[in-house]
């Protein structure tokens, strides 16, 4: 059968082309990747912890953990240093306790359930879970160096836990015998929990109400209670055990004697202002928190946050630092989740001695010093800032240019604030990972407020290099008054919404949300220039024309630029001043005004050109679904809903800009319905109404500048101009009642719509002749059917970002004229192939995508580099080429003869702002583009692969045949978001996900299925809007506003990630206890101890309520003997300090011993001396 097929094959070639295409068979390119190197897992996630909701600290091993609203825990340890982990029932987390330098850590979370987490493993995971069933838990407590885990609910009680075991203790504090007859209603929630520093056998227990206990855990009685009569947010203790402070709702501190429970020893209002005539001061806000830190060289700090006066409105929330007489008032930009001071000791009964404070807000986390004067900040080396603006797209580059990310540092090193403070990031536990990737990595992020941002991913870290802001290029409005009426988004009109970037080339193309493209290019020296500026009229009407003698006309085609067709498009320093028309109808203004002055560009990435769409009769500008830039040829291209536009960014001209439907010729295979007369309104994002023309001038399929080119002879010139001022006239008209009722488009996702005709290839050759019968046939076609105006189908992608829902018409109809009408670019490929059939040798050209699942070819007539490329024009001509597919178009690759993937010709990174040359000619003539396709007047014996993925499937088409020699069908239930070619493995294959969560690869050109995993349904549009594939099996996506996502669908890494991630847990040596001084021995005045064992054991306390709470054991036993079989090493090495310090010890109890044994020999001599003196003297003697 195989051999039949190849005959048929070799038949089907033959037929179809003049000659027989040479070179090698599709079969015969051996492919070498396999199911077997295809795994899906997560690898690190970047960011900032979306929603968090608690944070903890371990003060020897330097580990910070935050816990999220979503049931997260994100710990960080040194720069470098992250993990994540999630507890499986998704409960927000109340409270984090470490166990201090035991590499563990207790989670207590809203469903009412404690879990301990194993960190000596690198991926920690649970070792016990314990989950109460009659109780609400509301604040939990570990003592340093202790396996009994105090936990308050919410009816008041306390319960005891073994952290070891993870099982109840049967010793409870209930909370009538703690507050007996002090108090006539219940006390409420328990709030606060914490051990006398000085006595473990005494616990403070706070209750929501404002009463506060002192517990005797051997007496089991309390020894004194404090009552206050506003209720208590938090309690901390002067190291000495001899007063405690509260913070309450009224926004006063309270400050409690331990013996003296009438009354507080003093009140605070921090931020109450204090009336003369000695009155209660006015209330303020809660003090959410309060910490009493001691330092051993001054005055205390007394930390809070919260407790600001209400006639403060509108301030921002704020962190009050109390130090002495002094008070420093720390401004925050988003509200105060939680804060910990750091100190230098872990015992609470020592002089703390703080030196930071850890805040975590809503959206940042910032470190403050408080051992330099003005409390400076720490700066953050964690990737915390991609949420500085929302993301609103992103791209992911594996295998860069070794060269690119010390190029981006250099530069963005420079736009570094100022004023952090000098010393180490204070959060340095954990170790790096081994590291094995050995090639760059580099992810782009595009921004709601036009910014976008360079960042190195090497070696699953995250680091940020350079931040361009796009919208300085643009005139700011100072107020709301100012701002122009010619926007088409109600906010953020310069949010990104496409990005393509070239490695090699260091050419930057960014797409804005108002329809308008920006090209950069990368320099190391600074400039000053005027803004380049095109303006293109991209709109089209199809109303149907009669002339004076009742024949039909082809209707007007709205000029392609805002300067006559013959004319080249002349770059503009300022956009153009035709705002309206006299009946006030906008027409060729762009919606953002690009400064008139010139702009000071700093080293990085500097503009080069702006084009913007412009309003047409009072219609807005369609947003851009495509882009594709090539510094080779020094194009770039977009297009949108309403058609294709390219434009040489060299000579700053437009070359082309055609209707979609234009670009088939007498090819177009759908019969299109005509725009209604009554203009529709524009739906906010998504592929809405376009105003398509239907004629075409070939001139303007050429440069401008390349003189008359129009296959009309004069005559047909004069006939038309006839009607120009009239259709102009009627189109104003009809857009009157549209003037002032157009849709504001919101910034939102466009996905392709999907299209429906099972689809075959059709190709042909575009000649004037065609071209004219084309023209009259589509006229015909219009009139024919303008009795179905009204009635077509609505079927475009409608999305709500701000709710994150999604909805899409999946209609099949293969007769949706509507959707047909709506034929919008979804794909653009620079590249050297071959154009038409019988060609025999590769050129360049652009080959287009659109929704409809056509792929078309437009040829690229180039001039020589150098001189010439600057002074002639470049030529472009639809080619004839059309190629089917079901679905919208989505990515487009090339491979040659061997299965390689051909990139596009790219010119290598030059200074551009380099110093002239003497000769300027000679100087262009070295600029020579690099491919690794053959010189374009090379004759080809090698035939070349087009690889086209759509929404539906994809093909692999041998060329210049155009013959499909592999078809695969990648879903008929969904639709695929995002397609891209990687490389991996030194081969090459197709990586596609869906709608429905799956990610699938295919092996090319074969089209072998090698991997369907059902990983991430598509539950909102941010994964749609940012998820991407790159080489070497890697993957990302925005998994929240604030984090990056990172996968990875290589075997080999799977089985890597191990050895690349880094440690948590590292073997310290836990500091040594405070001294208690010889008179604190002697006379009982240091640290009491308590038997917790004795006191909360089953021999003590009996047995717990079973129906209480359930122990759960976790997969922790299994990850744990995983990661210690990875982790030998650090096993080791602990081992080693352990025997180190047993030897210590040993050999401190040698000396002990020694010394005592001296000091007994001493005592048993001046014994025997006094009993030698005394022995014979008689009583009366003494």
């Amino acid at each position: 059968m195989k051999k039949i097929k190849k005959v048929l094959d070799g038949i089907a070639a033959v037929s179809s082309s003049s000659s027989v295409q040479p070179g090698i068979k599709e079969n015969d390119i051996q492919e070498t990747l396999q199911s077997e190197h295809f795994q899906l897992c997560k690898t690190v996630r970047h960011g900032f912890p979306y929603q968090p909701s608690s944070m903890a600290f371990d003060p020897v091993q330097k580990i910070l953990a935050v816990g999220t609203q979503a049931g997260a825990l994100r710990l960080f340890g040194r720069p470098g240093v992250e993990c994540y982990c999630q507890h499986e029932s998704g409960a927000a987390v109340i409270q984090l306790q470490f166990l201090i330098n035991e590499g563990a850590l207790v989670s207590a979370l809203t469903d009412n359930s404690l879990h301990l987490w194993n960190l000596r493993q690198k991926r920690p995971a649970i070792l016990h879970s314990l989950k109460f069933s009659k109780e609400r838990i509301t604040f939990c407590h570990l003592p340093f160096q202790s396996k009994w885990l105090y936990v308050g609910t919410e009816r008041g009680n306390i319960h005891i836990v073994n952290v070891e075991s993870f099982t109840l203790s049967g010793y409870v504090i209930m909370w009538n015998k703690a507050i007996e007859l002090s108090s006539k209603s219940h006390p409420g929630p328990i709030v606060h929990i914490s051990d006398n520093p000085m006595d473990e056998g005494k616990l403070l227990i706070g209750f929501e109400s404002g009463i506060v206990v002192l517990w005797d855990l051997k007496s089991k009685k309390a020894d004194y209670r404090y009552n206050y009569d506003e209720a208590i947010h938090s309690v901390a203790w002067h190291h000495e055990g001899k007063q405690f402070i509260c913070s309450h709702s009224d926004g006063t501190l309270t400050m409690w004697n331990v013996r003296s429970p009438a009354r507080p020893a003093q009140i605070i209002t921090p931020h109450g202002k204090q009336p003369k005539d000695g009155k209660k001061p006015e209330p303020c806000k809660p003090i959410l928190k309060v910490e009493y830190r001691t330092s051993r060289s001054g005055d205390p700090f007394i930390i809070l946050s919260g407790g600001l006066s209400y006639d403060t409105a509108g301030r921002r929330p704020c962190l009050t630092v109390m130090h002495g007489k002094s008070i420093a008032v720390l401004e925050m930009d988003y509200p105060i989740v939680d804060f910990l001071t750091l100190c230098e000791t872990p015992y609470p009964n020592d002089f703390q001695d703080p030196y930071a404070v850890v805040i975590l807000l809503e959206k940042d986390l910032a470190v403050i010093d408080l051992e330099q004067i003005g409390y400076p900040i720490f700066e953050n080396p964690y990737p915390m800032s991609i949420h500085e603006s929302p993301v609103t797209c992103c791209e992911y580059f594996a295998d860069c240019p070794a060269e690119l990310i010390p190029a981006l540092y250099s530069v963005g090193v420079r736009q570094k604030r100022q004023g952090y403070s000098k010393k180490e990031w204070p959060v340095s536990g954990g170790n790096w990972g081994l590291g094995a990737q050995s090639y760059a990595e580099l992810i782009i992020t595009g921004h709601a407020d036009g910014s976008v941002k360079f960042w190195d991913a090497s070696a699953i870290t995250l680091q940020m290099l350079y931040k361009l802001k796009t919208a300085k290029i643009f005139e700011k409005c100072r107020n709301k008054d100012d701002k122009p009426n010619t926007d088409i988004v109600d906010e953020d009109p310069y949010a990104i919404q496409i990005i393509s970037w070239h490695p090699e080339s260091r050419i930057l193309c960014v797409a804005g949300v108002s329809a308008h493209v920006m090209i950069y290019k990368f320099s190391k020296q600074e400039a000053t220039s005027d803004i380049s500026m095109i303006e293109v009229r991209l709109q089209y009407e199809t109303n149907d024309i009669e002339s004076p003698n009742g024949d039909p006309v082809q209707p007007l085609l709205t000029p392609g630029t805002s300067s006559t067709n013959s004319q080249p498009a002349i770059p503009q320093s300022h956009p153009s001043t035709s705002s309206s028309s006299s009946d006030g109808i906008r027409d060729n203004v762009p919606c953002l005004k690009v400064r008139s002055s010139s702009l000071k560009q700093s080293v990085g990435y500097q503009i080069e050109l702006v084009v913007q769409l412009v309003w047409v009769n009072g219609e807005p500008p369609q947003q851009i679904t495509s882009i594709a830039v090539n510094s080779a040829y020094e194009l770039v291209v977009f297009g949108n809903c309403n058609g294709i536009a390219i434009v040489d960014y060299l000579q700053k001209t437009i070359l082309l800009n055609l209707c979609t439907f234009e670009l088939y010729g007498s090819n177009d295979p759908y019969q299109r319905q005509p725009k209604s007369p009554r203009k529709t309104r524009q739906p906010s994002g998504g592929l809405s109404d376009i105003n398509e023309g239907s004629s075409t001038s070939e001139d303007r399929c050429k440069s401008p500048t390349s003189g008359s080119g129009s296959p009309y002879n004069s005559e047909d010139e004069q006939k038309m101009a006839h009607f120009i001022e009239k259709v102009r006239i009627i189109s104003k008209q009809l857009s009157k009642t549209l003037a002032n009722d157009i849709a504001k488009m919101s910034r939102k996702l466009s996905l392709p719509t999907e299209l429906k005709p099972e689809l075959v290839k059709e190709s042909g050759e575009h000649q004037t002749k065609a071209h004219k019968k084309y023209l009259a046939n589509d006229v015909s076609r219009r009139q024919q059917r303008r009795s179905h105006e009204f009635a077509r189908s609505k079927s475009y992608p409608n999305f709500n970002i701000r709710d994150n829902s999604f909805s899409r018409s999946r209609s099949s109809s293969v007769t949706s004229i509507d959707k047909e009408s709506r034929e919008a670019i979804s794909a653009l490929h620079f590249c050297e192939t071959f154009t038409r059939k019988n060609d025999t040798s590769i050129s360049p050209c652009l080959w287009v995508g659109t929704t409809l699942g056509t792929v078309l070819v437009i040829a690229l007539n180039l001039p020589q580099s150098g001189e010439q490329r600057l002074l002639q024009p470049v030529i472009v001509s639809p080619s004839g080429t059309i190629l089917k597919l079901k679905g919208a178009i989505l990515r487009m690759a090339f491979l040659d003869a061997s299965g390689s993937l051909i990139p596009p010709a790219y010119e290598p990174w030059q200074e551009p702002n380099a110093p002239e040359e003497k000769d300027e000619k000679d100087k262009l003539k070295k600029r020579r583009p690099v491919s690794v396709s053959p010189s374009t007047s090379q004759e080809i014996s090698e035939n070349q692969y087009a690889v086209i993925c759509s929404e539906k499937q994809a093909e692999v088409v041998s060329l210049p045949s155009q013959n499909c020699i592999h078809k695969q069908s990648i879903t008929e239930t969904s639709f695929v978001l995002r397609a891209d070619m990687v490389a991996m493995s030194n081969s090459i294959c197709l990586a596609c996900f869906c709608a429905n969560g799956h990610i699938m690869t295919f092996g090319l050109p074969s089209l072998r299925p090698l991997l369907d995993v059902n990983y991430l349904p598509l539950t909102d549009m941010r994964i749609a809007r940012t998820f991407c594939f790159t080489n070497n099996g890697q993957a990302l996506y925005l998994v929240s506003p604030t984090e990056i996502q990172r996968i990875t669908y290589s075997q080999e890494t799977c089985e890597n990630l191990q050895e690349m991630l880094g440690e948590l847990f590292t073997p310290v040596e836990t500091p040594e206890a405070p001294n208690r001084g010889f008179f604190k021995g002697l006379f009982g005045g240091g640290a009491q101890s308590l038997d917790r064992e004795e006191l909360f054991g089953e021999s003590g306390s009996g047995k717990p309520v079973r129906s209480l709470a359930q122990h759960i054991p976790g997969p922790g036993g299994i990850e744990g003997v995983k990661g210690a079989a990875s982790g030998v090493v650090s096993d080791l090495a602990r081992a080693r300090l352990a025997l180190d310090e047993r030897g210590q010890k040993l050999g401190e109890l040698d000396e002990r011993t020694a010394a005592m044994l001296a000091s007994a020999e001493a005592f048993s001599k001046h014994a025997h001396d006094m009993m030698l003196k005394y022995k014979d003297k008689k009583w009366y003697q003494f």
